[in-house]
């Protein structure tokens, strides 16, 4: 059981790997016009849907976005039965995943359906021995037919009404949760801790995936505090490696330099090597960050009325943008004086801990 659980989560980790892109430039297709928008007084485009003109070829380019974004519990299905068991599986759990979403089962039958899909073509391969002769038809029909056939059953008629009553009461409740000023310092809290605890890893992913299936759902707040966590780590140590470069060795003096970059993107693997150093005092330490700068953006009120873009730059696509720069330099600071203070990052200290940095994080293949 315990080595299905890894198997498990390293499958929906390929799958969410493969999601990214997909996710990450619809969001962009989304959000762009949106802004164009909101800078010409318009704060929706739907009224265009019909015109003609500049404002109804923004409401295209947003629509090709929505597009993208509803493809999410598709592809991610698709890949994570593609992970479990090969091109056989992957059309079977692409039908599961568009299945999840048209009947209202959301992330969570995605997954199901994707594991239904892969799982059925592995049984498949093992059980079912054909002549050597027929031996193409098995990847090309049967293993296909089999799986797209037990994704109907389970899917398309047993778990189709329970799913849904599931899913649309935790939408409901995390909506409710978004709405309510205590639950979304908490909210705050733990997903800037979540993102910052392994950078890349299980957990970070983890996070990240739940904001982006709630955008799917149209709620946007949960990425405001993700997307302030992400860019937290790398600046700080950014920052760390100039206000404090008498703990730094040369050649993390220099990784520094590519942080700043790495801060401005949003991309937290780029503090995995300070982290390194001492990963049982500096985790903890990214982990307070984290949480400390989304809670500051919660608290200064940065909200999102539209899918908000990741990075520093993303605060053009958040209302009181401004709030979420403040929660960003706070978790950064933060982490940049208290790293410092608690280990010296010169190379005579990274030999102190054996962790290597797969320990940390998953890499998607």
């Amino acid at each position: 059981m315990k080595k299905f659980f890894k198997d498990a989560t390293s499958h929906i980790m390929t799958g969410i790997g493969y999601m990214l892109p997909l996710i990450i430039g619809a969001s962009l297709v989304v959000a762009i016009p949106k802004i164009i928008a909101l800078c010409m007084g318009i704060t929706s485009l739907d009224p265009y849907a019909e015109t003609e003109g500049f404002t109804h070829i923004l409401y295209l380019i947003e629509q090709v976005g929505w597009t993208g974004i509803g493809l999410t519990n598709t592809v991610l299905a698709g890949f994570v039965a593609y992970s479990i068991a090969d091109k056989p599986a992957i059309g079977a759990g692409l039908i599961g995943g568009a299945l999840a979403s048209s009947t209202m089962a959301g992330f969570l039958g995605a997954i199901i359906a994707a594991f239904i899909a892969g799982y059925s073509v592995k049984w498949a391969k093992n059980h079912i021995h054909l002549p050597e002769s027929m031996q193409q038809v098995m990847p090309l029909v049967v293993c296909p037919f089999i799986a797209t056939g037990c994704v109907a059953l389970i899917m398309g008629v047993i778990l189709r009404t329970p799913l849904a009553a599931i899913n649309l009461a935790l939408v409901d409740w995390l909506r409710a949760l978004c709405s309510g000023s205590t639950s979304q310092i908490i909210l705050a809290l733990i997903l800037g801790a979540m993102i910052c605890t392994d950078m890349g890893g299980p957990i970070n992913k983890s996070a990240w995936m739940a904001g982006n299936v709630l955008m799917t759902e149209g709620i946007y707040q949960p990425n405001v505090f993700i997307n302030c966590a992400i860019c937290i780590p790398p600046l700080a140590y950014a920052i760390a490696t100039v206000i404090r470069k008498a703990r730094f060795s040369e050649e993390l003096s220099e990784g520094g330099k590519g942080c700043w970059v790495m801060g401005f993107i949003g991309i937290t693997e780029g503090a995995i090597p300070f982290t390194l150093v001492k990963p049982s005092r500096l985790i903890p330490i990214n982990m307070l960050g984290g949480a400390i700068g989304a809670a500051v953006t919660c608290l200064l009120g940065a909200h999102a009325e539209i899918p908000p873009v990741g990075g520093i730059y993303g605060f053009i696509s958040i209302q009181n943008g401004w709030a979420y720069l403040v929660g960003i330099l706070a978790g950064a600071l933060f982490i940049a004086i208290v790293s410092t203070i608690f280990v010296d990052f010169n190379a005579t200290e990274t030999t102190e801990e054996s962790m290597s940095e797969e320990d940390i994080e998953i890499a998607f293949e």
